[in-house]
């Protein structure tokens, strides 16, 4: 799912990469590089936040989780 938001994205980018080309507008930085680059900036920070979530849902790092890992220890299940 995630792959084919990305790969959306960066169509829709090669789209207005185009209508702009089509228009006479020249934009330098804004190339199919440019927008390869950005399209894999925004997978890898996805990915990164992701798993950023994913270690603090699965830990106790929290307030509330460190409450709930001190109930279930005092009660023998962890």
């Amino acid at each position: 799912m995630n792959k084919d938001i990305f790969t959306l994205l960066g169509g829709f980018l090669s789209a207005v990469l185009l209508f702009v080309g089509s228009t006479g507008v020249s934009v330098e930085w804004f190339t199919q590089i440019s927008i390869e680059a950005f399209v894999f900036m925004v997978s890898a920070g996805s990915a990164l936040a992701i798993n950023f979530y994913a270690i603090w849902k699965n830990t106790y790092v929290s307030k509330k989780a460190k409450e709930q890992k001190e109930f279930l220890e005092r009660n023998n299940k962890l």
